[in-house]
């Protein structure tokens, strides 16, 4: 079988006719309880622990690439399967996997559309019992095209066609609520909560491409610019990441540690 060519952003009705096929390996980043109560028929399990690194007080760093082939390796990715992630929450520890993959080489997958919400809600089929995977050799390629780092937003800061995107919610983007040793947003940066992504309606699908827009074009966010996502850790940010991908967005960065780093270090600006 040739892998697939799915959409980014995948419908559960366009998943479930593909399901058992051996080039589709659809991974389930809920809570464990979640998925021993019922999952996607042949979802594998991830913890979203070991796609993440932390060296307090940052948190939300990429892992060795070593790490990340041995994790690959052991819930069964190859170059010859697609990667279909959902998890229960909106999609951000979904979105930080497949941004995982796009770091590691990897580019073949999507972000089920709802994740869990839409597939359980809208009646389509369901399982207890647990997948084992099946281990694959996974081989990295490791790429900065998908991340920025600090020095890269500082050489960056105020040059045209620069965006930084804080998927926060506004009282951290404001200073209001401080979880890092200072408080405020990048220099810059413009504040768009990731939740705004998300339609209440629709069982946490992204909302449509129009008022996706609306938004973005509000706050200045252009799909010419090099625009970098971030948030605390690069959760919530990972979402926004995948949704800029989806609008067509060329030139987008997202930013492991995020504020977790930028906000503990001694030598950036904050505003």
């Amino acid at each position: 079988m040739n892998r697939p060519d799915l959409p980014l952003i995948l419908e559960p009705d366009t998943l479930e006719p593909l399901l058992g096929n051996d080039d589709v390996l659809v991974v389930d980043l809920t809570k464990p309880a979640t998925y021993a109560e019922y999952h996607i028929p042949g979802a594998v399990y991830l913890d979203y622990g070991q796609i993440v690194a932390m060296r307090k007080p940052t948190m939300g760093l990429l892992p060795e690439t070593a790490v990340l082939e041995h994790c690959f390796s052991s819930i069964g990715v190859d170059d010859s399967v697609h990667v279909v992630a959902y998890d229960d929450e909106g999609g951000g520890k979904a979105g930080r996997l497949l941004w995982t993959l796009e770091t590691m080489g990897h580019n073949h997958f999507s972000l089920l559309n709802g994740g869990l919400h839409a597939w359980a809600n809208e009646g389509h089929a369901m399982e207890q019992a647990a997948t084992a995977p099946t281990p694959k050799p996974f081989r990295a390629r490791p790429t900065n095209t998908p991340v920025a780092d600090a020095e890269y937003i500082q050489q960056h800061l105020g040059k045209t066609g620069f965006a930084l995107l804080d998927a926060r919610s506004p009282d951290e983007y404001n200073g209001l609520k401080r979880y890092a040793e200072k408080a405020g947003h990048i220099p810059g940066a413009v504040n768009m909560d990731w939740l705004l992504a998300l339609d209440q309606q629709r069982n946490l699908r992204l909302k449509p491409e129009t008022d996706l827009r609306t938004l973005l074009d509000a706050l200045g966010i252009r799909d010419n610019q090099q625009v970098v996502t971030y948030c605390h850790t690069h959760h919530r940010s990972s979402l926004t990441y995948i949704m800029l991908k989806s609008l067509g967005f060329e030139q987008v960065k997202g930013y492991p540690g995020s504020w977790s780093d930028w906000g503990n270090r001694a030598d950036t600006p904050i505003a």
